[in-house]
């Protein structure tokens, strides 16, 4: 088989089972087809099959029983130490007041680590956004974002000062999935400008990676001034059965 026929026939056996499970037409803990009956279905090899219940099975929207079989996973399991959350919204939560400064919303060159992050190629056109976040009129992160343009080809028509990236992507491109690398940096002269922030304050700096079912949306830098942010959360851990 060709390979990119191969692709698109995987990508099809994923599409159909997020859809069967976002709809709830297989509930929670309900086996699902296997690897034989979704080969036949979908005219594809077992080994496309397998990975396609490997894969979700790794993202934990199912999860597998040897020698049983495949299940929908409960949405519990599928919760990550890092929420994906709105930094406005937290700020408000915290009864402060979030402004955002837009410093830059442009078409740029990919560059070489972002075209691996998203999927596209050097130097191929992916938008860029730069916002301050302020709480209470003082400047807590640096958001420095690129945008995939096949996923959202209007994202530079948008007011990123009425809204956070944050909310507008969730809105055009749901979240599926996401990627997360926490470091504690010393700021770069950008950050520091922004942030109004001494060369020698460290940063925490969460590098994020986020997906629909489209595929790749957005490759983020989110850095905050150490003193003023912490980052935390909330691990619930299932009992075997």
């Amino acid at each position: 088989m060709d390979n990119s026929v191969g692709q698109k026939k995987f990508a099809t056996i994923k599409d159909y089972i997020l859809s069967q499970v976002e709809t709830a037409a297989w509930p929670e803990h309900s086996r699902i087809p296997s690897e034989n009956e979704l080969a036949t279905q979908f005219a594809v090899s077992r080994m496309t099959a397998r990975r396609a219940l490997q894969e979700l099975t790794e993202q934990g929207v199912l999860y597998r029983t040897q020698g049983v079989g495949s299940f929908v996973a409960s949405p519990k399991s599928q919760s990550s130490l890092l929420e994906i959350r709105n930094i406005a919204d937290e700020i408000q939560r915290r009864g402060h007041f979030h402004k955002a400064e837009l410093v830059q919303l442009t078409s740029l060159p990919c560059p070489a680590v972002v075209a691996t992050a998203l999927g596209l190629s050097r130097n191929a056109p992916v938008f860029f956004s730069l916002i301050v976040h302020y709480e209470n009129q003082q400047p807590l992160q640096l958001e420095a974002r690129y945008v995939n343009p096949e996923q959202v080809p209007d994202y530079l028509a948008q007011d990123f000062v009425l809204q956070t990236p944050h909310e507008y992507l969730s809105a055009v491109a749901p979240l599926t999935d996401a990627e997360h690398i926490v470091e504690a940096v010393l700021p770069d002269e950008l950050t520091r400008q922004h942030l109004k922030i001494p060369a020698s304050e460290p940063c925490l700096r969460l590098t994020r990676r986020t997906f629909s079912r489209g595929g790749a949306v957005s490759f983020a830098y989110l850095t905050s001034a150490g003193s003023r942010y912490r980052l935390g959360g909330h691990l619930t851990i299932q009992p075997k059965t």
